[in-house]
């Protein structure tokens, strides 16, 4: 019989850490905490199967399902706390949390508090003898519930909400600042203005009956998947739809009882750097949402922390003391306590924790730990640091490297003179590593109003998600290291000052004002991630240091992989620095590029223009000197690998212009008029230019210009095989359907080589293979390996033809038909292993069928995207080629295939 809901609490528990897949990964490691003796409060996870039986068959059938196993969870509860759901004078309270599989950090809702009504409040300010406390409980509850399950929460930011509305009126009216200083009828006046609002807002009375009140926040959490925000999320961290999240039902413990209690976020490693230092903030009189909201300024945990937060903020160390002490110092006992907690999770996980904890009067309980988001600089140094200490081994370190994760150490960092020089604003908390400059942008969805922008907000929210990513950085006034902004910045690799205290931000008028100074829309900002500090203007920037943690990393890489990793690139300091990165070889090198400079252009557009093959061929031979040139520059810079050489490959309508100026501009350097220039360019028009006359089809059509490319390559790897450098040319026929096009090309190759090696008097290795990037190249593979010494996957253009998508106007749809759930990802960034994924299988399979030791490579643009190497391994593939700066990802990725 099916089961779909575990129990945890008191020490024993139906699940485990390893049931992340069943009971989310908060509900596996609440029960996995029970198991090794954390403190947490008893509780019970609906499973992740029952959202998808929710999604799929209704609300109702499921509830009436899982309904028994429900009620005998919270019976469960009860008899462990003591209390009674929906009794008058021992009334159970329960929080209501989502908890997905995969870690996404404020994307579902959450509801506390749960079990409140009229008598409930009562019987808890009895119960306690703090009838504050209890009635700022049930206030609480009012106003989450009311956001969360009848869906008051405003769908914008520049909606107000009503709840906080209703809020800061009353603050007006007792001319008071903070939350903590409503009196008891201030908060008995909150929730008779809450309920009213609900009553107006919806037409419903707020729910009185606790089991009403838990089956609408269950339906709230699983609802709360498929909202805009959890949807965006999935999409950017690659997080399946179909996943679903569990619910995990909890008694709540409460850190809003007064000086006493308190509630906060810990970490037990730096999650920016990786150090190895244990951080945190908490708030005393608290419940958990406050830390993450930002409303209130958090306190640090550890001593340490606070002073250096302080110095910071710009605070002396004797008011922060006064107003700001540590937890250290304000509840030592309790600091040893979770302190020693902290190290006893990350010894058990061998990994770095992210903990939510509660003090209630005096006694600790952990309310989730999990996997700790990290930037990419902390993931490696976290990574290496465990390995040397004996905590993990070295497959399981490679495991722990999110390869896309390594492309945020791949991009600039300020200039350390321009650093020196820069104008600084202000400074606020290094939430997020990194460099940043950009325009000021102060709303979200405007994050796209310029190339460049900084998102600047008193704080930020889920709803902000989209404009967070679109941002090059993100600043706040308010919230600490483990507020929204923080940790969402952090998972996302995005540079993040929070909590700048002296920003001042005026959303009407769009002004941000430091210090008296005013900053509009679309000044320019820098921000500096590692440190805090806001510049004004732009700073310049520099390439990053990649030696340390990060070179240890990529030689565990170098010591597991099978497939080499290549490089896509056309000049010599593209080839240098993808060397350097740790390519070996070149997989994809455009020969084209190599025309559109200078005299260059003009002897390519003199050879468009001829008529006869012998005006063709003398502009072609003003072209040789400059390809040789260019070919000596790459074969020199990649000498003792492998370089593939791409021969002309796209329709020569690209080469001469279609603006009437620069026709004009045209006609005057060839010395033919206007008129003949729009002749030719008329002649040379295609309905559709990507299936037309290119690739092979030049070549085949004007073999004069595939013998000046061959001649081009051969001569310059001769030249250099003579001055002692390993050159190693690859020549590769582009767009082939039929093995008779190859042939042809391969026959002009071979001849225009042996012509060469006659005339110089030397030799030297080179191989003819072909660009796999027409189905029917791969249908009839077993027949063009016959001819082919290697095959490359062309996968941009075999993705267009198996798919039929236009590559250039696909953006008009693929986003709906990812929304829709028609496509999972967009297949131009990530290869379709069902369908185009099965084209290479079978091209790889029937080449080696007739040439066993085919090599065979993939140079499409996913030749650097994680899933898409696995996928090149599993088909066993020699290597995958990428762009220089993914490199390093493609290299990882390789690796990992290789452990799995």
């Amino acid at each position: 019989m099916a089961k779909y809901v575990y129990t945890f609490g008191a020490g024993k528990a139906e699940g485990k850490a390893d049931m992340k897949n069943l009971l989310g990964g908060k509900g596996a490691n609440l029960a996995e905490m029970n198991l090794i003796g954390v403190p947490v409060p008893p509780g019970f996870t609906i499973t992740t199967e029952v959202c998808t039986m929710y999604n799929e068959q209704g609300q109702k059938s499921t509830f009436e399902l899982i309904k028994p196993e429900v009620e005998a969870a919270v019976a469960m509860v009860e008899e462990l706390t003591e209390t009674k759901f929906g009794d008058k004078e021992n009334p159970c309270l329960v929080s209501v949390r989502s908890g997905a599989r995969a870690s996404m950090p404020g994307m579902m809702d959450t509801v506390l508090n749960l079990g409140m009504n009229e008598d409930a409040v009562e019987g808890i300010s009895k119960k306690s003898g703090n009838p504050r406390f209890a009635w700022d409980s049930y206030r609480r509850f009012v106003q989450m519930y009311g956001d969360v399950v009848m869906e008051m929460k405003p769908a914008s930011k520049e909606e107000i909400d009503p709840f906080e509305e209703i809020i800061e009126e009353l603050k007006e009216e007792k001319d008071i600042q903070l939350d903590t200083e409503f009196t008891t009828e201030d908060l008995k006046e909150l929730v008779v203005r809450f309920k009213a609002a609900v009553k107006k807002e919806t037409g419903k009375d707020f729910p009185v009956d606790p089991w009403e009140q838990l089956w609408g926040a269950v339906a709230a959490v699983f609802n709360s998947w498929n909202n805009p925000r959890a949807i965006l999320y999935r999409r950017l961290e690659q997080i399946p739809d179909e996943w679903g999240t569990a619910v995990n039902v909890q008694a709540m413990v409460f850190g809003n009882m007064g000086s006493n209690s308190g509630t906060g976020v810990a970490f037990t490693r730096d999650a920016a750097t990786g150090e190895d230092i244990f951080n945190g903030e908490y708030l005393i009189d608290a419940q958990g949402e406050d830390v993450v909201a930002g409303i209130r300024t958090p306190q640090q945990i550890t001593l340490e922390g606070s002073k250096r937060w302080a110095v910071l903020q710009g605070i002396s160390e004797e008011d922060r003391a006064a107003k700001y002490p540590s937890l250290e110092e304000a509840m030592p006992e309790m600091y040893k306590q979770l302190n020693d907690t902290q190290q006893k999770l990350e010894d058990h996980y061998s990994d770095m924790q992210d903990l939510e904890f509660t003090i209630q009067e005096g006694k600790l309980w952990l309310l989730q730990t999990r996997n700790g988001k990290r930037t990419g600089a902390a993931m490696v140094k976290i990574a290496v640091d465990m390995l040397e200490e004996g905590r993990i081994d070295e497959k399981t370190a490679l495991s722990r490297i999110d390869p896309n994760k390594l492309d945020e150490l791949l991009h600039p960092v300020f200039e350390t003179e321009a650093i020196k020089s820069a104008n600084v604003l202000t400074k606020g908390l290094p939430a997020s590593p990194g460099a940043a400059t950009g325009q000021i942008v102060f709303f979200a969805d405007e994050a796209s109003k310029y190339p460049a922008s900084i998102l600047i907000r008193v704080e930020t929210s889920p709803e902000d998600l989209e404009g967070m990513h679109i941002a090059k950085g993100i600043l706040t006034a308010r919230g600490g290291m483990t507020s929204h902004a923080a940790v969402v910045a952090r998972g996302m690799g995005k540079c993040c000052v929070s909590g700048a205290g002296m920003v001042k931000i005026n959303y009407k008028t769009r002004i941000m004002t430091i210090e008296g100074k005013e900053f509009r829309e679309g000044d320019w900002v820098s921000l500096n991630g590692t440190t805090g500090e806001v510049y004004e203007g732009k700073v310049a920037t520099m390439d990053p240091d990649l030696s340390g943690d990060f070179g240890k990393v990529m030689d565990w890489a170098d010591k597991f992989t099978r497939m080499k990793v290549r490089t896509n690139a056309d000049t010599p300091n593209d080839a240098k620095v993808a060397r350097e990165f740790g390519a070996e070889g070149i997989g994809l090198c455009r020969t084209e590029h190599m025309f559109f400079e200078g005299e260059r252009i003009k002897a390519m557009r003199e050879m468009i223009l001829a008529k006869t093959e012998e005006k063709r061929r003398k502009a072609l031979d003003k072209l040789l000197p400059y390809q040789r040139e260019d070919f000596e520059g790459i074969l020199e810079a990649m000498a003792g690998f492998g370089v593939t050489i791409r021969l002309l490959d796209p329709p020569l309508h690209e080469f001469v212009p279609h603006e009437e100026e620069n026709q004009k501009e045209m006609a005057d350097e060839m010395g033919i008029s206007v008129e003949e220039v729009k002749t030719l360019v008329e002649d040379l028009h295609e309905f559709n230019p990507m299936l037309g006359h290119r690739g092979c089809r030049l070549g085949n059509t004007y073999p004069e210009i595939t013998e000046m490319q061959a001649r081009a390559i051969i001569e310059a790897a001769v030249n250099l095989k003579q001055k002692g450098v390993d050159a190693r040319p690859e020549i590769m026929v582009p767009l082939i359907g039929t093995v008779k096009e190859l042939k042809l090309q391969a026959d002009i190759i071979h001849t225009t080589a042996k012509k060469v090696f006659e005339e110089k008097g030397a030799e030297c290795e080179y191989m003819v293979g072909t660009m796999i990037e027409i189905p029917r190249a791969a249908v009839t593979a077993d027949q063009v390996a016959e001819v082919a010494e290697f095959f490359s996957f062309g996968t941009n253009d075999l993705t267009q033809m198996t798919f039929g998508y236009s590559r250039d106007d696909a953006g008009k749809f693929l986003p709906i038909y990812i929304e829709k759930g028609i496509l999972k990802n967009d297949p131009f960034q990530v290869l379709d292993q069902e369908g185009v994924g099965q084209v290479v299988r079978m091209g790889v399979e029937k080449g080696r069928s007739v040439k066993p030791g085919l090599k065979v490579g993939i140079c499409g643009e996913h030749g650097g995207e994680p899933s898409s190497v696995m996928f090149c391994d599993s088909v066993g593939m020699d290597y995958v080629s990428c762009s220089p700066y993914r490199v390093p990802i493609a290299r990882v990725a390789a690796a990992q295939a290789n452990t799995k």
